[in-house]
């Protein structure tokens, strides 16, 4: 059996879907619409980890308003992630240093990994969408 096959059919403890958030959180409609899709996945029962990472770690960072831009704050949204079983959250630490931000996210249970375990993660994935 190949890689390619092996990665076809999810174990119980893998995930059925990553969403990498890559994106400012005002700065396009990505960051809303990786969100919308993670949250009608999860609410159809499927397994979503969300994965932060270059300009997406800014959707983590506490205090932003977007009512600034005149933009909807789709950020408060994170909270109910609890509520959807949404448990894998990643970001990359890499990401962070290069953008000299802190581990002061705006919701609880982050994990911060570094490149490699990153990449790891991510590759535990039956499917991943890049937003």
């Amino acid at each position: 059996m190949t890689s390619i096959e092996q990665n076809s059919s999810a174990s119980p403890q893998e995930s059925v879907l990553a969403i990498i958030n890559s994106k400012a959180p005002f700065s396009s409609n990505n960051g809303k619409d990786a969100l919308d899709v993670a949250l009608i996945f999860a609410a159809f029962e499927q397994k979503v980890s969300l994965f932060f990472q270059g300009d997406g770690v800014y959707q983590l960072m506490d205090k932003q308003d977007g009512s600034l831009l005149g933009i909807k704050d789709y950020l408060k949204t994170f909270s109910a992630f609890e509520f959807y079983d949404i448990e894998d959250i990643y970001v990359c630490q890499q990401s962070l240093a290069s953008r000299q931000l802190d581990e002061d996210f705006h919701i609880d249970d982050v994990q911060v990994l570094s490149s490699i375990e990153f990449g790891l993660a991510l590759n535990r994935h039956q499917h991943v969408l890049r937003f």
